[in-house]
């Protein structure tokens, strides 16, 4: 007799439950496994030019994370409603908008740091880290999800900004967090920290070329721990295929 005849009648067959959406994958992917700027390589012209010191990375980080979470939250939304034909144009026109609204509140609220900024808030609009998330993940799942993948995507290239900031405007000018008031308002005045007193200015460090083997090193660094968690799994998995190898000679 087979399993399905021994069965009731009325016996209900359990349905698995549905899976829903892995957030701590949707975290990790944004913060290191597919960061958008030491994984995906997207956006590397802002981040190569403003991260001259840590105001200026928070602020675009800021900036971009915000278009990023929009973006993706309104994208979701109208997902079902927007045809193949004019899909990516929605999609610009939407990055557009809320670019448009950054900019309009950072000309408002951080004049002096919109103004050091310059060219790169309006060229978020062609930042591909933004329309890629958007086609490739926001244009496919639901809010929630969506809004976690475009804060976390966000906050990973944030960190990537900062850690460069800080890093060039150390060794560049021996201070970190300086000018931090045209973010945060006039308490932020006192955040500076003088590392390095009577340092000379390392010029090389805060020009572009500088930011080019910030990056590289910030790269590598996360190659080197990405390889070194490869090459632990192996051992583990190896380890385990011996172990049940000996359970089955033994049994």
């Amino acid at each position: 007799m087979s399993a399905q005849d021994s069965l009731a009648p009325d016996t209900p067959v359990e349905n698995p439950a549905p899976t829903g959406p892995d957030y701590r994958e949707i975290l990790y992917n944004g913060i290191w496994k597919n960061n958008p700027a030491l994984v995906q390589l997207l956006g590397l012209c802002p981040l190569l030019a403003v991260t001259s010191t840590v105001v200026n990375a928070i602020g675009l980080g800021l900036a971009t994370t915000v278009v990023l979470l929009g973006s993706n939250m309104v994208v979701s939304l109208i997902r079902n409603y927007v045809s193949e034909a004019v899909r990516l144009p929605a999609f610009v026109m939407i990055i557009a908008s809320f670019t448009t609204c950054i900019e309009l509140i950072m000309q408002a609220y951080t004049y002096e740091l919109y103004q050091i900024l310059g060219i790169f808030i309006p060229l978020i609009v062609t930042n591909c880290a933004i329309l890629g998330r958007a086609d490739a993940f926001a244009s496919r799942n639901p809010l929630l999800p969506s809004i976690a993948d475009g804060l976390y995507m966000g906050a990973g290239f944030t960190i990537v900004l900062m850690l460069l900031g800080g890093m060039r405007e150390l060794i560049g000018q021996g201070t970190l967090f300086s000018d931090m008031h045209l973010l945060f308002g006039d308490m932020a005045t006192s955040w500076k920290l003088t590392i390095f007193s009577d340092y000379p200015n390392v010029l090389f460090a805060i020009l572009p070329p500088g930011a080019f083997i910030g990056l590289g090193l910030l790269i590598a660094i996360k190659n080197y721990y990405d390889e070194k968690e490869k090459k632990r799994i192996a051992a583990e998995q190896a380890g385990q295929e011996k172990v049940s190898r000996r359970v089955r000679v033994t049994d």
